[in-house]
């Protein structure tokens, strides 16, 4: 990827608006520059008649450090051992953090900003206002299915400009259909791989899974998987009478 590329995927544009006030595009798709550079695409962006160079940008876009690839939470309690507790994770949403850098270069671009600003909160509010969604390119990975959190005015001191640093709060959601699935099959995975907990005739079983049978008339209890020591196992109420637990070594 060359430095002009780069710059154009990761820095110039790097969000692209989802459904939302893009539903009638093609692929439904929107990039950041469209409402940023509205002057420039009307003046022939699209067409490749209008180029413009690095400077020439109404924002530029920089990832903020603390975005997050996975994100879990884990309960508080004691685990009886580490696999308990590594299957006891739960994935949490995870957030993603934009800098939007924009500020006055010339003379007369006040007035010029405050249209685009005023255009681009309206344009971002009907967006997320109509259920749109956010794909976020970084250098590091692609976060397609994200909500929009804030949009906050985060510019430092060291400049006397005012207003010109922005910082983009996006989180992706544990609702996305594929992220759902993958939810689903993780838990269902853990509980169907288990032994089944299946009763005998009598709706007795043991806490490891294996199905009993029970003997009404000697009182006994037994496995019918093999060698087990069922003693502190259920019984029937025979065999609470007979007092009669029985080790089969199959």
């Amino acid at each position: 990827m060359s430095r002009s590329d780069f710059r154009l995927s990761y820095e110039i544009c790097p969000i692209i608006l989802v459904g939302g006030i893009a539903q009638d595009l093609p692929e439904q798709m929107m990039p950041i520059i469209a409402l940023t550079e509205q002057g420039n695409f009307d003046d022939g962006l699209v067409s490749g008649s209008v180029a413009l160079n690095n400077d020439e940008y109404f924002a530029t876009f920089k990832v903020l450090p603390g975005s997050k690839l996975v994100s879990n939470d884990i309960g508080s309690y004691p685990f009886a051992n580490q696999a308990v507790a590594a299957n006891a994770l739960i994935g949490k949403p995870v957030p993603i953090s934009i800098l939007m850098i924009c500020p006055a270069k010339f003379p007369g671009d006040y007035m010029v900003k405050a249209q685009i600003m005023t255009a681009l909160r309206q344009s971002l509010n009907q967006h997320n206002s109509a259920g749109g969604t956010y794909t976020i390119a970084t250098p590091a990975y692609t976060f397609d299915n994200v909500v929009m959190l804030d949009f906050v005015d985060v510019t430092s001191g060291e400049s006397k400009q005012v207003q010109y640093e922005w910082r983009l709060d996006f989180i992706k959601p544990l609702l996305t259909e594929e992220d759902a699935q993958e939810a689903y099959n993780s838990l269902m995975t853990k509980i169907n791989g288990g032994l089944p907990a299946t009763p005998d005739d009598d709706g007795y079983v043991q806490w490891s899974g294996e199905q009993l049978t029970s003997d009404i008339q000697t009182g006994t209890t037994n496995s019918t998987t093999g060698a087990k020591n069922l003693q502190g196992s259920s019984v029937s109420p025979a065999g609470l009478q007979s007092g009669t637990t029985q080790t089969l070594m199959g």
